[in-house]
């Protein structure tokens, strides 16, 4: 079957949609290799190195795949898409495919192939005043209209698949969840020499919280700071937060949070931190906080859990699915609860060792091979109703 998929994201974003998409695509063509697939994406030339498999067309077993640019700017297509209603996507670039699968809550006008989209979460609608306004109005007349026209909408979470057949009206039956993973290089570090470097190399001579995540609202990072204040006094230690991601909507916010609770010297933002890095990060760590006010999946709690990391995170939406009973989960807007779970991974190690254990077994649930085997079933579904 020929398909075809919008690769944008994977080499424009470097965490997100744009990780999400190039680990299951790559994941996509070695599960299914009969397949045809092609890779669309608009704009300049990739600003993110290709994935192995994907750096133009390569024959395999009777399939190929090829990798193919629209040269229109990302905003102009965004334009002709979604106001004038121009088809210049899957069925002129990438002509006889029987699916077109949108990774990134959107879909273009298709003529003949049959749209597939993933809805990663609805906080756009859910907490809207968490985003920017613009992407804010984007999403709310882009989102609709993609759900509408497609022939099957994938959730990252049961949470938001429900939330998905409640606040966009989609029928349940055209819905199914497709669960993300962690990255194969997110796993347990055993040379304490690798992490006594990283130390050094990133002055963490004292215990650390790790946070992880784009700086926006939605992480709820100013209680997080709130309680790692609560943590340092009531514990007597000298605790470090640090949080892993780039900065986002409103990073002021978190500044102001960070003076407000005279944790200056004791706050980091590493902004540049690769997956390799990001491992050993998760490796050291007393725990990862995860407070966010609403995911659609929670991706930085399987990662740590892989790393044996034990996970403190928020007991609402999504989350508390991807943890289990493998993490401490608590109200995200109770700053005492939050120190109290972080408290309990610094200083009780029989529950440390009973999260680690029951963290590393709940990470083995989720990998992109068999999210890219139900993604294949569910493609060619699609693509036999198109042709019946």
């Amino acid at each position: 079957m020929k398909i075809a998929i919008d690769y944008t994201p994977a080499v424009r974003q470097i965490a997100g949609v744009g990780r999400y998409t190039r680990s299951l695509v790559q994941a996509l063509i070695h599960t299914a290799p009969d397949d045809s697939y092609t890779l669309l994406y608009a704009g300049a030339a990739p600003s993110i190195p290709l994935s192995a498999g994907v750096e133009g067309e390569s024959r395999r077993d009777g399939g190929a795949v090829t990798l193919r640019r629209l040269p229109i700017p990302e905003r102009l297509l965004t334009v002709l898409w979604h106001r004038w209603r121009v088809p210049l996507w899957a069925d002129l670039c990438s002509p006889g495919s029987a699916v077109f699968y949108s990774p990134n809550f959107a879909l273009p006008p298709l003529l003949r192939a049959k749209g597939v989209v993933t809805v990663h979460d609805l906080s756009f609608l859910r907490y809207p005043e968490t985003h920017d306004p613009g992407l804010v109005a984007f999403l709310t007349a882009a989102v609709p209209r993609a759900v509408r026209a497609a022939e099957l909408v994938l959730t990252d979470s049961e949470h938001t698949r429900q939330d998905t057949i409640a606040l966009l009206g989609v029928p349940a039956e055209k819905t199914a969840v497709l669960l993300s993973a962690a990255d194969p290089i997110f796993r347990p570090v055993d040379d304490p020499a690798v992490l006594r470097a990283m130390r050094r190399r990133r002055s963490l001579d004292r215990p650390y919280v790790l946070s992880v995540g784009t700086v926006q609202p939605r992480k709820n990072l100013p209680r997080l700071i709130a309680a790692v204040r609560l943590l340092r006094e009531r514990t007597g230690e000298d605790i470090v937060l640090v949080h892993a991601g780039r900065r986002g909507w409103l990073y002021a916010e978190i500044e102001q949070a960070v003076q407000n609770h005279a944790l200056a010297d004791s706050f980091r933002l590493i902004e540049d931190a690769d997956d390799s890095e990001l491992r050993l990060l998760y490796a050291g760590a007393v725990a990862l906080a995860y407070p966010s006010l609403y995911e659609g999946f929670g991706l930085p709690c399987v990662e740590a859990m892989a790393c044996r990391c034990p996970v403190v995170a928020a007991a609402v939406s999504s989350v508390p699915e991807v943890v289990g009973d493998a993490g401490l989960l608590v109200e995200p807007t109770d700053v005492e609860a939050l120190a109290e779970a972080l408290s309990r991974c610094l200083g009780d190690s029989e529950l440390r060792a009973m999260l680690i254990e029951r963290g590393t077994a709940q990470a083995a649930r989720f990998t992109w091979e068999c999210s890219a085997a139900k993604l294949h079933r569910l493609l060619h579904t699609v693509g036999a109703s198109s042709s019946s």
